[in-house]
């Protein structure tokens, strides 16, 4: 059985236009994918150089196989469960500037180059007053970005139409704008000159952006299966989910350079990023925050098969559209689609999401990803929402640490666990008022929400009286009492 590389498969060549920093599976399941999409079906033209930004990598596996790999998309399109494959050819070669510093300078000089894409972990973007110009390399991501794009500056003599649109994609609030303020700085410290800081500031772009794809990466235990069925060898295939999302937030003439529309991708391009983070944060993120402790209690191990179970898949529905969604200012058709997106990916037959895995730090995890949605609730309604309160319930009833006898594995700071640990053993039983005592003890942590919750009217006594009915009756018990017309629990 042959390699994969261009010499026994036939794949596109394109001018390098794109710069990469970062080899790993999420730019080749996102980005890279879009890229080669684009070049498919809107006549992009843009091929990737590589750059590998720390010193361990996978540049010389790229380079092996002449840049191409094999991409698995699984699961839920147009309401089908789907398993699909492709060959990715967008990138072009790999550069390990370790090994080859003079090869990734001169990518600078490469007149037809147009942009920036990174994905260097959370804490790529960060700066390091240790790095200098003179370096080879820099030790950091935005230092040897400076390094590059100062050497441009001078092969182009500062030309106005020689700057780049950058495109990050590390999961931190800003990222352009941080990125942009790193460079900046070290134009400073290393005396680059007015110039080159104006070119800068007025000739390239700087995007924020947010990026929405499940990666679970290289199956490494289904290779064998994945190379019969291929009939070649890859060691670079990778998995993602169908779902995509990125949000690009910059002028509208990188819409016009960044050619999605005319490939069917979901690629939002605004002005305001804002609202798309915090729909996803609410939606997305709170809806794993507020499910994790219902369905566990309720005693189902995975996301998937929450949403199948016809009384915790209808809860956390009502959850979203009628308790979350409200909550937020996109139109109501497009929050809706968004939420039926995060429902199929939920419903991934190919993702064992265990509801375990997302509790790390469920108390913060609860104060920013639900508590918004419970207070901008009571804002616009000038009402309780009752779903995602009960889950605030569940959540304190799943700090107890034991379900049916069995401790639970829980996984939070010491201040938090020690916390409950405290309050749940001074309960000398299961009556309303050693319920209604520990919920307000709870609610009243302020280092956990940043206010007392008590204070918001009525919530003591219904988060409470949630509480109440778990540990007396079972969270079945409970959720069943909320198919009710009146959708609550009477004690």
């Amino acid at each position: 059985m042959h390699p994969l590389n261009r010499n026994t498969i036939p794949a596109n060549s394109y001018p390098e236009r794109i710069i990469q920093f970062g080899e790993g599976n999420f730019l080749r399941a996102f980005a890279d994918w879009m890229i080669h999409e684009m070049n498919k079906k809107a006549h992009f033209n843009s091929g990737v150089v590589v750059v590998q930004p720390i010193e361990q990598g996978l540049v010389k596996t790229l380079n092996e196989q002449d840049g191409l790999y094999t991409l698995y998309l699984n699961g839920i399109k147009n309401n089908t469960a789907i398993s699909e494959h492709q060959i990715i050819d967008c990138i072009q070669r790999g550069i390990n500037p370790y090994e080859n510093y003079s090869s990734y300078l001169a990518i600078a000089e490469n007149p037809d180059l147009r942009f920036v894409i990174s994905n260097t972990t959370e804490a790529g973007i960060a700066y390091n007053s240790v790095d200098k110009l003179d370096d080879k390399p820099q030790s950091s991501f935005p230092g040897k970005l400076t390094a590059l794009l100062y050497k441009r500056f001078q092969m182009f003599e500062g030309a106005k139409n020689k700057g780049l649109i950058i495109i990050p994609c590390e999961l931190i609030d800003r990222n352009g704008d941080i990125l942009k303020k790193i460079i900046l700085q070290y134009a400073t410290d290393w005396n680059l000159g007015g110039a080159f800081a104006a070119w800068i500031n007025d000739n390239n772009i700087f995007c924020n952006t947010l990026v929405d794809r499940i990666v679970p990466g290289h199956p490494k235990n289904k290779m064998e299966a994945i190379t019969k069925e291929l009939g070649y060898h890859d060691k670079l295939v990778v998995e993602g989910e169908q779902f995509h999302l990125w949000v690009i937030e910059g002028p509208q003439s990188v819409r016009k350079e960044f050619p999605s529309d005319a490939s069917s991708l979901n690629v939002v391009f605004t002005d305001d990023m804002e609202p798309y983070r915090t729909r996803k944060v609410r939606i997305l993120n709170g809806a794993h925050t507020c499910l994790v402790p219902v369905g566990y209690l309720y005693g189902i191990d995975t996301v998937r098969e929450s949403l199948e179970d016809d009384v915790v898949g209808s809860f956390l529905k009502d959850a979203i559209f009628n308790e979350i969604c409200p909550t937020l200012d996109l139109p109501k058709k497009e929050l809706e689609q968004f939420a039926n997106d995060v429902l199929d990916r939920f419903r991934n037959p190919y993702l064992e999401h265990k509801l375990m895995s997302i509790s790390l730090n469920s108390i913060s995890k609860y104060k920013t990803r639900v508590l918004p949605s419970v207070l901008e609730y009571i804002k616009r309604k000038n009402e309780l929402p009752k779903k995602i309160l009960f889950s605030l319930a569940s959540l304190i009833v799943f700090y107890r640490g034991s379900k049916n006898g069995e401790t639970i594995k829980l996984a939070d700071s010491q201040e938090v666990l020690s916390f409950f640990t405290e309050h749940w053993s001074k309960a000398k039983d299961n009556s309303y008022k050693t319920a209604r005592a520990i919920t307000g003890s709870v609610l009243s942590k302020q280092d956990f929400w940043g206010l007392d919750l008590n204070t918001l009217e009525g919530a003591t006594e219904l988060v409470s009286k949630y509480v109440h009915v778990i540990i007396t009756k079972s969270m079945r018990v409970a959720l069943e009492g909320f198919n009710t017309e009146q959708r609550n629990i009477n004690v």
